[in-house]
């Protein structure tokens, strides 16, 4: 997560439970001791450190301090079992604008080759070992000219480097949309914060329909080829919304166009709400 400081020099935090939510979840999935803990205990220690470091906070859009909530094992002894001890501890670092020269979208390379996640695994937790086998598919897909990875898992999409992943489609009344993004009922897709928020601002939007399934490659193909593919987008806390403009699968392109009047609709308002110029649900931007 992150901190921000609005136009009257207060620290925000974005929905800072949600983030506590996923941290105790991802502890409890690796049978780490202490995954019951109360998070408002840590959210206040963290409102302490955050009074402390202030000064760390930049200020102006995009800036921000990227937050990061850690835990390892400290159990003094080597051997494939359970943690008997560990130490949780908060990294943080000030961060520029994800987008320095403009809000531009990206190209995606889909690949089969590789997996990110798969039913069963850590994908719906904020694992390290789910990034470390990543690198690899990503320099691949930068060396052949390429943003991202989008990861499938056979026909499905899944997600897109390290965000989640959206589509909105065109519906056959021609006057609504659908917002598909895949769900989170099989285990390999992590329940990002920005993820839940934007599937909670389309469902307030009067021709907006949501649908939490796995598109497939070839439905995406088939919609771009008939006009309803109307946008893609990436969501996650470091970019908030990335808009894409093509995927290449199985030697052919996707054209997608971007930047789409959703994704526009839910970066503004989404960083609105962070930075305070926006007026969110309750509990959304946590003044400190």
């Amino acid at each position: 997560m992150k901190a921000y400081k609005d136009q009257d020099h207060n620290i925000r935090l974005f929905r800072p439970d949600k983030n506590m939510t996923r941290l105790k979840a991802s502890m409890e999935r690796l049978e780490m001791p202490g995954f019951d803990f109360d998070p408002q205990q840590l959210i206040k220690c963290l409102h302490q450190l955050l009074q402390l470091d202030k000064n760390w906070i930049p200020e102006g859009d995009g800036y921000s301090l990227y937050i990061r909530p850690t835990v390892i094992a400290t159990h003094p002894f080597l051997g494939l079992a359970a943690p008997t001890e560990i130490l949780l501890y908060i990294i943080t670092s000030p961060v520029g604008p994800y987008y320095p020269t403009g809000f531009k979208p990206i190209q995606l390379l889909a690949t089969e080759q590789y997996v990110r996640a798969w039913p069963g695994g850590t994908g719906a937790n904020k694992v390290g070992g789910n990034y470390a086998p990543t690198m690899r598919p990503q320099a691949e897909a930068i060396k052949a000219g390429y943003s991202q990875v989008l990861w499938l898992y056979g026909e499905d999409v899944t997600e897109v480097g390290s965000m989640n992943i959206f589509f909105v489609l065109q519906n056959d009344d021609a006057t609504t949309k659908t917002l598909v993004t895949p769900p989170l009922t099989r285990g390999d897709i992590l329940p990002g914060v920005t993820r839940s928020s934007i599937i909670e601002l389309a469902e307030m939007l009067p021709d907006m329909r949501v649908e939490e399934r796995f598109p497939t490659i070839t439905e995406l193909q088939q919609a771009a080829n008939n006009g309803t593919l109307l946008e893609a987008f990436g969501a996650g806390t470091a970019a908030v919304v990335t808009p894409i403009s093509g995927i290449h699968y199985d030697g052919a392109d996707i054209d997608i166009p971007a930047t789409g009047e959703m994704t526009q609709y839910f970066w503004d308002t989404i960083t609105g709400i962070q930075y305070g110029k926006l007026e969110g649900p309750e509990g959304w931007s946590v003044k400190i």
